[in-house]
């Protein structure tokens, strides 16, 4: 298990440049502060990075200031200098997460001998090792082992399973369960002394749902607590000094039990270990997100009062744990810490984003073919679509570019269910136009035309970085979620012409539509909810009518799965049946790389919008509906629908009448 490496922990300081320049930086109080016996320490961590390298959207196709190694690289070169030794961890999920990801995966593969670019970024850059992050397993085994060989750093994980014995200890990994560094570190005094220093890392047992097809039958897996319990004390009986874990879970409830997703809490209260790395969860630590969480203090950034930290997710921060060791016989001991998590930028008060650090320039040399070719990836096609994918009607009818997302989250869920107690229980999908004009003006809107979809399209169909959530809900509950939806409308009076449909207080995002069930909207009904609060205002009100699921009528204690994200499932828009408590399922995949999977899968996309929601007939009656110009061309192509010019409107939008 041990790798032999007897190098000094500060010598990949000369891999981000010349520290010929050091002694004007000043130093951090641990390295002016240690003894003759002392010596300081600094192990920084990256995670999530999610081949995040550049400092680009792909999916938007324009640079950002908020993600890359390359910045995150620039915050590892200044603490490299300002401590006498340091060590650079990754916490997992490096593999897949951007088109660039996607690219090597599905466009030029991996072959014997190739370099990942995530890898060559990771070399470049002098990690010391990582460990498997649940993403690694989404392309394949094949795929991980090949992008892995060419890693010049340990990759250890100590729960993925190839053979599994009469107990961890027995087990044969997919990767070392760990690795002992044997290092040297320079003390108070100028004095080098030899270091052993133990990495342990751990994915959720979750990969064997997530990733079913392509790990069942090949790998198992083992609680997270299961397998530190065995190995850690046979890492101290091989010399470990120190103990890190690289915890690619999030900080989660104290108590444990099996199966655990979010385990680091658990985790960090094992004796033995010195320090726990986290992740998974896109959040950073030491942070106030934290504050109250039983074992954890969110201040000093501890949990079980050992050191932790999570550095964010795409290179948005570095974790960073200062430890004062100091030698006593043989043997070092942790006698004093500090955590941070350092970030690459910041935002205003207007919102508007301000870079703290420049890209390292080595780090993007190395990966410019690479991100050339993922440029003329993400323009070129990825599938095809018979159907214009516009909102311009998509806050009055049944529309494609919502349409396309809630088959796609369906297609995943269902899939994702099988082998579950939820199977065989009716998926729906729950899906709302992000760009309706509104607040973002007349242009403000998805139009993506008949011929090929690229993946920078995508992100006009879907914006935000959502991760997919079902829910499991009763007829009640879906019918509420419907009504506090349909809270986008005012109430219309029958008989009379030309009333404003659209409440502006009420935000597009909120309008679920939901596929799979038939339903009917009554716009002479006040809207039970309030539109930002969701309060019930009015207990009586019922807009929606004729809800049917297969022609039947949806009874109360009816039961759904729904697909939605994160948002919604934890509470976001004050939502019925969706407070956190009712998900059933949480996928590592954000709802855009879904839609992107389903249109690979699908090749063409023929979208023809089924009509299973409408307005109630209010016979005498029409509403008036402002939308972007460029609306005129589809508006005789809404089924079922009376639509007619009405003018323009105020800001620039155009006004469409709709017979009811």
């Amino acid at each position: 298990m041990v790798r032999t490496d007897t190098t000094d922990l500060n010598r990949r300081a000369f891999l981000s440049g010349s520290i010929a320049g050091a002694s004007l930086i000043a130093l951090h109080p641990f390295s002016a502060r240690a003894a003759g016996n002392q010596a300081h320490l600094r192990i920084m961590e990256t995670t999530d990075l999610h081949v995040h390298v550049y400092p680009y959207d792909y999916y938007g196709d324009r640079p950002v200031d908020t993600v890359g190694l390359a910045r995150t690289a620039t915050h590892i070169r200044a603490i490299r200098q300002e401590a006498t030794n340091s060590i650079l961890l990754d916490n997992g999920d490096f593999l897949q997460g951007n088109p660039m990801g996607d690219y090597i995966a599905y466009e030029r593969g991996m072959k014997e001998g190739d370099m990942h670019p995530v890898i060559t970024a990771m070399n470049t850059v002098g990690f010391d090792a990582t460990t498997l992050g649940n993403h690694e397993f989404n392309y394949g085994l094949d795929f991980l082992v090949k992008s892995l060989a060419g890693a010049d750093f340990p990759v250890v994980s100590a729960n993925v399973i190839k053979e599994k014995g009469s107990s961890a200890l027995r087990d044969t990994t997919l990767v070392k369960p760990y690795v002992i560094l044997k290092r040297h570190v320079t003390d108070g005094a100028g004095q080098r002394h030899q270091i052993n220093i133990g990495l342990i890392g751990f994915v959720p047992p979750q990969i064997m749902n997530w990733d079913r097809r392509h790990l069942e039958g090949n790998v198992q897996v083992r609680d997270i607590i299961e397998s530190a319990a065995a190995y850690v004390p046979q890492m101290k009986e091989e010399g470990a000094d120190l103990i890190v874990a690289l915890s690619h879970s999030g900080i989660g409830r104290a108590d444990h039990f099996d199966g655990m997703e979010n385990a680091s809490v658990p985790l960090a209260a094992i004796d033995g270990i010195d320090a726990v790395l986290t992740g998974h969860s896109h959040l950073v630590f030491p942070s106030s997100t934290y504050e109250g969480m039983a074992a954890v203090d969110a201040k000093a950034g501890t949990i079980h009062g050992k050191p932790a930290a999570m550095g964010g997710f795409w290179g948005s921060h570095l974790g960073l744990i200062d430890l004062m060791i100091e030698r006593s016989g043989n043997e070092w001991r942790v006698i004093g810490h500090a955590t941070e998590a350092r970030p690459i930028f910041k935002r205003s008060e207007d919102r508007k984003v301000q870079p703290l650090v420049d890209s390292q320039q080595y780090v993007l040399e190395a990966l410019a073919k690479d991100h050339e070719e993922t440029l003329a990836y993400v323009r070129r096609a990825v599938g095809k679509t018979t159907t214009p994918l516009h909102s311009y009607f998509a806050l009055v009818a049944d529309d494609p570019s919502v349409q396309i997302v809630a088959d796609a989250q369906q297609w995943y869920v269902r899939e994702m269910m099988k082998g579950t107690p939820h199977e065989g229980l009716p998926i729906l999908s729950a899906a709302a136009p992000f760009k309706a004009g509104g607040r973002g003006g007349p242009e403000y809107y998805t139009d993506v035309p008949v011929g090929d979809v690229a993946i920078k399209n995508v992100a006009d169909l879907y914006l935000y970085p959502n991760t997919l959530r079902a829910v499991r809900i009763s007829g009640a509950q879906l019918r509420d979620w419907l009504e506090r939806s349909a809270g986008m409308f005012n109430q219309i009076t029958p008989g009379q012409p030309d009333q404003l449909l659209l409440n502006p207080d009420f935000p597009s995002y909120n309008f679920d539509v939901i596929e799979g069930v038939d339903y009917e909207i009554d716009l002479s009904q006040p809207s039970k909810y309030a539109e930002r609060s969701g309060e019930v205002i009015n207990p009586g009100a019922r807009r929606i009518i004729n809800l049917t699921y297969q022609g039947k009528q949806v009874a109360p204690n009816d039961e759904f799965i729904v697909a939605t994200n994160n948002y919604r499932a934890g509470g976001g828009g004050h939502f019925p049946g969706n407070d956190g408590t009712t998900v059933v399922f949480e996928a590592p995949d954000t709802n855009r790389d879904v839609v992107v999977r389903y249109i690979v899968e699908q090749g063409t996309v023929s979208l023809q919008a089924d009509a299973n929601w409408r307005f109630a007939a209010l016979p005498g009656t029409s509403v008036l509906f402002d939308t972007g110009p460029k609306a005129a061309q589809y508006a005789d192509k809404v089924p079922g629908m009376s639509i007619s010019p009405a003018g323009e409107a105020p800001g620039g939008f155009t006004r469409f009448r709709i017979d009811l």
